[in-house]
């Protein structure tokens, strides 16, 4: 308060003539400001009162106001298309990937189903092969087995003969067969 004191009694104080200088003195500055400021309003606007002055700066400030909110409003309106664009988007790149999941579920199916055919092609051409290389087996087993058989028969056989045929048996079957052979040569 003493600085606002010593304000008004240095304007008392001031030179008037020649001389012009800086006060520094910063509340004694604004003072002198505000005083300037407030003569010249009443001076140059003695038919507008305060009141009207405010209310042109109220009027002016309400539609800044106005304007703010009526951009904002557009704003919004202009973000919830878009949103609902973005979520219909949404909805159809959803019904896209269920087609497309739907479309490998059935895919995987398909390939599914075919590979289990051709398995079983495979499985029955396997079955067919097997069947047959056991056929082939069997009947070659078999005719090892009657070869040993007919071979064991002929050893039998042979054995028994050269067991039975005596040497004089032995010589009139040599004759007889080569009277055979005789006769048949004469004929021709």
């Amino acid at each position: 308060m003493k600085n606002v004191t010593h304000s008004f009694v240095f304007l008392a104080h001031w030179p008037s003539a020649g001389s012009f200088g800086l006060n520094t003195d910063i509340l004694a500055t604004n003072l002198i400001n505000l005083t300037v400021v407030v003569g010249v309003l009443i001076y140059f606007g003695k038919g507008v009162c305060a009141s009207c002055l405010l209310k042109d700066l109220l009027d002016n400030r309400k539609q800044r106001i106005l304007s703010t909110i009526r951009n904002s409003e557009e704003l919004r309106r202009g973000t919830i298309e878009q949103l609902e664009k973005a979520r219909i988007r949404l909805q159809k790149v959803e019904l896209e990937a269920d087609e497309y999941r739907m479309n490998g579920y059935s895919e995987i199916e398909r390939e599914k189903a075919n590979l289990i055919n051709a398995t079983s092609i495979s499985l029955e051409q396997l079955e067919k092969s097997k069947n047959e290389t056991l056929y082939f087996e069997k009947q070659r087993a078999m005719n090892q087995v009657r070869q040993r058989v007919f071979q064991q028969a002929v050893q039998g056989a042979l054995g028994t003969l050269n067991s039975c045929l005596n040497t004089e048996l032995h010589f009139r079957t040599i004759r007889a067969n080569i009277g055979i052979l005789g006769s048949l040569e004469w004929k021709r």
